[in-house]
């Protein structure tokens, strides 16, 4: 009997829970346009977060206070990029960019976590993975540049799209590094991550506001923040951090291509947005590429 098969399940349930939250963030986003700016949004949907984790976790930062302490910077780093300025630059890519094209495009984070594993630990690349990546590579290059691939030649991105590129990098570090998150209790981790980024996001909101583009929240702005931070925040967070202590980066990274299915699949529905065929085509790149690198992977 394989005793593995529990935990590799509870796994592939915690990552179905936290792809299609993550799906639902992009629509959140689009959603909260003209409504919050981005950057205050990250701002507060980061402090919600720590304060409804705070009660629950207090015990468990009380019992982790020395970890917390010695690792400071390094927590500081893991909430303030990988949750602050991804999620600063993604609502922020909402702005000029679809939806759609916002959840297909995280789908590369999966090959920047394959990267930084070859790069930084040395795992060896098979043919099928290298295959794989110019597939995921292909398919994100099809969304970014609205099915016209001449448009790269001539660098004629949308500013929502370069945007995008930074957010799938910051994340696609934060995953990588979570093999080197210090030895607390998960509780502990994200909240206290979830402050770090509150924190980090603080100046790039204050920046906004100093530039008079702040706006301040309305009622649909707040339920946005409310559901980024209680949904997309902090259960698809704890979720995924779980789920990379049972199974590791690279098999949970890889579940991160369903947030475009998710995604599109709520944009459609809930916002009206049109679905092109060079949207399907570089869905099925972008996953036919991740599910050859994975069957490929020693």
């Amino acid at each position: 009997m394989d005793t593995r098969a529990p935990r590799i399940g509870l796994a592939y349930g915690l990552l179905l829970l936290t792809t299609m939250c993550w799906g639902a963030n992009a629509v959140a986003g689009k959603l909260a346009v003209g409504h919050i700016s981005p950057l205050l949004l990250t701002q507060l949907r980061w402090l919600t977060a720590g304060l409804v984790a705070l009660p629950f976790a207090w015990p468990y930062l009380k019992r982790d206070w020395p970890q917390i302490r010695q690792h400071f910077w390094r927590l500081l780093a893991f909430g303030g990029i990988g949750l602050g300025c991804f999620n600063a630059a993604l609502y922020s890519a909402l702005n000029y960019t679809s939806t759609i094209n916002v959840v297909i495009e995280q789908a590369g984070m999966p090959m920047v976590i394959f990267a930084l594993n070859f790069l930084v630990l040395r795992h060896a690349a098979r043919r099928t993975q290298l295959i794989g990546f110019v597939m995921t590579v292909l398919g994100v290059a099809l969304a970014v540049s609205n099915g016209q691939l001449s448009q790269l030649l001539h660098l004629d991105l949308n500013r929502g799209d370069a945007l995008m590129l930074l957010a799938i990098l910051c994340y696609g570090g934060y995953t990588f590094a979570l093999r080197f998150k210090p030895p607390m209790h998960w509780l502990s981790f994200i909240t206290v991550i979830c402050i770090a980024a509150s924190v980090g996001a603080l100046p790039f909101a204050l920046w906004e506001g100093l530039r008079g583009a702040t706006i301040a929240p309305d009622l649909q702005g707040s339920a946005v923040v409310l559901f980024a931070a209680l949904f997309p925040g902090l259960i698809a967070q704890s979720c995924f951090i779980w789920s990379n202590e049972l199974i590791g980066s690279n098999r949970a990274g890889i579940f991160i291509n369903l947030v475009p299915i998710f995604g599109t699949l709520f944009s459609i529905v809930l916002l009206g947005e049109t679905l092109h065929l060079f949207h399907v085509v570089a869905l099925l790149l972008v996953l036919g590429g991740i599910s050859l690198s994975e069957r490929g992977k020693a």
